[in-house]
């Protein structure tokens, strides 16, 4: 027999529910308000539970913030690779991967906010975490570019990051905007403009 759990206050779940709850919660609320002005008692109310319980799971607002950052971490990580393992011609894996960045920035409670515009930069293990995302991505880019151009580790490195770094700031802009260029128009304008700087580094030969 299937038991429904609710998210009434008080009522039991399985922890890893209950955890999930708590932490898209605790998102809602940080977007909302952000960091500092967030309290755990507005977290508990969004979700519906007691205090003690979301301290059970979570010490403190700051383990909170930290556990939704990995996640969202590890989620533009593993976009930004998807797009990489893409087979086709490198502008192909260009596209892909900016549209990654444009797939993160729109997806469902603004997950980007913590990465791309966290208010917690000073604390050192938010900075950690945030450094070693965009180092793992450019590094990611880099690899690609260095296996089929032949350019040393140091200025694949650099081109690695100028392409994340254009990424990433161009979906928050058109984010931002709100205009009438769609998603994925977006997204092909900012792979003209990468690819015509990427595309002149000539392929190696197989």
């Amino acid at each position: 027999m299937t038991t429904t759990h609710t998210t009434h206050r008080g009522q039991r779940m399985p922890r890893s529910e209950r955890r999930a709850q708590l932490l898209e919660a605790a998102q809602a609320v940080f977007v909302q308000s952000g960091y500092h002005a967030a309290a755990m008692d507005d977290i508990a109310d969004r979700a519906g539970v007691s205090k003690p319980v979301l301290y059970q799971h979570f010490p403190g607002k700051l383990d909170l913030y930290l556990a939704l950052l990995d996640q969202h971490c590890e989620t533009l990580e593993g976009l930004v690779r998807a797009a990489l393992e893409v087979g086709g011609d490198n502008e192909v894996r260009v596209e892909r991967t900016v549209a990654a960045y444009f797939d993160f920035v729109t997806r469902e409670g603004a997950a980007f906010r913590m990465v791309f515009e966290s208010d917690l930069t000073s604390v050192p293990q938010v900075r950690s975490r945030l450094d070693a995302v965009e180092m793992n991505c450019a590094e990611a880019i880099a690899e690609v570019i260095a296996e089929d151009t032949g350019v040393d580790d140091e200025r694949a490195l650099l081109l690695g990051s100028a392409l994340a770094g254009m990424a990433q700031v161009s979906a928050r802009h058109w984010l931002a905007q709100g205009g009438d260029v769609g998603e994925a128009e977006a997204a092909t304008i900012i792979t003209s403009l990468a690819w015509r700087g990427l595309g002149s580094f000539p392929k190696l030969d197989s």
